[in-house]
């Protein structure tokens, strides 16, 4: 296939949850007529979450699909072009910057930003999925709160399952902790934390079998792979802590990442290694991942676009 180039732009945004369209709101005030291609998750991880009470701006709290549509809109009112449409390959081995959508059409930009994302992993499980944002989540942060003086349970080994349990063991009676080996691989202090909470009961040897409930999370089968036995916990909230995958893999030949795959930047800036790439949201950032941040380096990587493009014309113009 050939990689003739159908169309030129100054600032290409690839994804769209709260760091691409901050990216874009920014860009577009900005002047400089962002494109943005939406991905294969219109609005990112949002678009699955129920309530979000933890942006500033909503007294009462929103819908993360309705966050995302209003997001979108004031994308648009700035003069951003909103498309959708996947970004399928990348060459970037030379400014302009190439970008092919849905494996059909090249574009080439000036500047990209990257805002992908990363997607939670799951169990695989089809309760698990059924019951995706009524009592299952993969953010105790995001979620924790809804489920206060309640029990829950939470799969996970390393430390961020140890951190999210022990966030859950402050807001809810009882945390069912299910550990699928007989050791944690959790930091040691981590470990201890968890080990030293009271109200944090660990099901060595475990998985889950099922996430029990109809319309709702009312428990969780659980199957111990050594004995057998199988045991059902009432919990009204079950979280799956076993990681998250950066949407990186188009990127990898071109950028710099960590050995799990999230996009490096320059600290304190949204740069990557490449010269007008720049990188914001949850594909650069393994520690935080909240909406709130994510939109924060949307608007730091429209910024260092913005001055990357100013004098880069600037230099041009004077030659």
């Amino acid at each position: 296939m050939s990689n003739e180039v159908t169309e030129k732009v100054e600032l290409l945004i690839i994804g769209s949850g709260p760091a691409g369209y901050t990216a874009a709101i920014y860009a577009a005030r900005a002047g400089m007529k962002p494109v943005l291609y939406q991905g294969i998750q219109p609005g990112g991880q949002l678009t699955i979450t129920t309530e979000v009470e933890n942006y500033p701006g909503y007294a009462d709290g929103i819908q993360g699909p309705e966050m995302m549509i209003q997001f979108e809109k004031q994308a648009v009112r700035m003069g951003a072009d909103i498309r959708y449409g996947l970004a399928t390959k990348v060459d970037f081995s030379q400014q302009p910057y190439k970008v092919q959508i849905d494996e059909e059409n090249w574009i080439e930009a000036h500047a990209v930003i990257i805002s992908t994302g990363a997607s939670a992993k799951w169990l695989g499980l089809e309760s698990e999925q059924r019951l995706n944002g009524f009592g299952v989540s993969a953010c105790a942060v995001c979620d924790g709160f809804f489920f206060k003086g309640k029990e829950v349970a939470i799969v996970g080994a390393g430390d961020t399952a140890a951190e999210e349990a022990l966030y859950l063991a402050k807001l809810c009676t009882n945390v069912h902790m299910i550990v699928r080996k007989h050791e944690m691989r959790a930091s040691k202090i981590m470990q201890d934390r968890v080990m030293n909470t009271p109200n944090i009961k660990i099901y060595w040897d475990s998985v889950t079998d099922e996430v029990l409930g109809e319309n709702k999370t009312t428990g969780v089968r659980i199957h111990n792979t050594k004995t057998g036995e199988k045991t059902e916990v009432p919990v009204s909230g079950f979280f799956v802590a076993i990681g998250h995958k950066p949407n990186s893999d188009i990127f990898k030949d071109f950028i710099d990442m960590d050995e799990t795959g999230y996009i490096t930047t320059v600290p304190g800036t949204s740069k990557t290694n490449l010269e007008g790439v720049f990188a914001a949201g949850d594909v650069q950032d393994k520690i935080y991942r909240q909406a709130v941040t994510a939109a924060g380096s949307g608007c730091m990587a429209a910024l260092d676009a913005e001055r990357f493009l100013a004098h880069k014309h600037y230099t041009a113009s004077n030659n």
